[in-house]
């Protein structure tokens, strides 16, 4: 099978609860072998959708195909995919070893082949020296990684999980976060995981799925949804965002004039706007640089005083108020040898960013 070969396409899906829309018209493609997020609020629908992909809860309208086979009638014991749950659901009165084999058993495997597969399932998670231990005698995260072997000892086409790190604590998490990332490399298949975290969804996944109110907003890379977000929901969302007012008053080879919060300023890529049209610009804290103005020097595009700054260790954060009024956050890695690198409350700076990492979008 090849790489970019579909393994889970949705067509015209849409599911309301007691005459509430939850999911509305949607179709997506996931391909082999990709590490795919759901991410969105609470409500957005992300779950209900892993739920009707894996045969959960059935669809008012649409189908589902898995690996090109249609199954949008067929429970989930019949599709050929596995889930993990938030809550792992493991056997409190079977081992890890008779957690694992349960599934296998219950499909009568033959026993000469069970314990083969358990004990690789055990290793791709690094439990082999477990199996005999009893799930309360594990910790949050070996409890995890119980249910992921369970899930992935009969190698299924897709594995689903459905917030399965948000029970744990922040260093815990983070480590899973690596070893689940590790575990769908090792294994070549594909995940669908839901979270409404946006680190974890960026850090984990080769495509992010940005959803609200039942509705995809965005479909691409981290990278893509982080650097490019297609409107205010998705900038909003995904990241911290400074939103800043603006004015198209020149278009010019590629270049834009702006009136930004009241001030002329050149936007160094062409963003397809026209003269007099209202804009939004916005910029990631981290694409901010301030600088000193020890003059009454007013050749600086935007002004603003600081109003607090937080040391972080390897950055310090800087709140800023505009000369419009408009409050903005920078975020600069912290220069402990440069005696310039420090900003008193009340000060005032001059606020630029790096050319063209701006981004535009309509003022709706």
């Amino acid at each position: 099978m090849k790489k970019r070969d579909q393994i889970v396409r949705l067509e015209n899906i849409s599911k309301s609860f007691e005459g509430l829309g939850v999911v509305h018209d949607l179709d997506l493609s996931i391909y082999h072998g990709e590490f795919v997020t759901l991410l969105g609020p609470s409500g957005c629908g992300k779950t209900t959708l892993l739920r009707i992909i894996g045969g959960f809860e059935r669809q008012d309208f649409g189908k589902v195909f898995i690996d090109g086979k249609e199954v949008s009638k067929l429970p989930p014991n019949k599709r050929e995919v596995n889930t993990v749950f938030q809550s792992y659901a493991l056997f409190p009165h079977l081992s890890v070893y008779d957690n694992v084999a349960f599934g296998l058993k219950m499909t009568k495997t033959p026993k000469n082949q069970i314990k083969d597969m358990v004990m690789s399932a055990l290793d791709t998670v690094m439990l082999r020296d477990f199996a005999d231990r009893m799930p309360q005698n594990l910790s949050g995260g070996q409890q995890q990684r119980v249910a992921i072997a369970r899930a992935i000892v009969k190698q299924p086409k897709v594995l689903l999980l459905d917030e399965p790190l948000s029970a744990l604590d922040y260093k815990l998490r983070k480590q899973m976060q690596t070893e689940l990332k590790q575990i769908q490399r090792k294994l070549g298949i594909t995940f669908i995981f839901v979270t409404h975290d946006q680190e974890e969804a960026l850090s984990m996944s080769d495509r992010v799925i940005v959803m609200n109110e039942g509705v995809i907003q965005q479909d691409g890379s981290p990278k893509e949804v982080y650097e490019n977000p297609k409107n205010m929901f998705v900038a909003r969302f995904v990241g911290e965002i400074n939103v800043l007012h603006a004015v198209i008053e020149k278009t010019m080879h590629g270049k834009l004039m702006a009136n930004v919060e009241g001030r002329e300023c050149v936007l160094t890529k062409d963003h397809k706007f026209l003269e007099g049209d209202r804009v939004r610009l916005l910029l990631r804290p981290e694409d901010i640089r301030l600088e000193h103005i020890k003059d009454a020097d007013n050749d600086y595009p935007l002004q603003g005083f600081i109003e607090e700054t937080t040391y972080k260790g390897a950055t310090l954060d800087s709140v800023v108020r505009l000369d419009s009024g408009t409050t903005i956050t920078a975020s600069e890695f912290f220069d402990e040898d440069d005696p310039e690198f420090e900003y008193k409350t009340g000060e005032k700076v001059a606020v630029k960013w790096v050319d063209g990492w701006e981004v535009l979008l309509p003022d709706e």
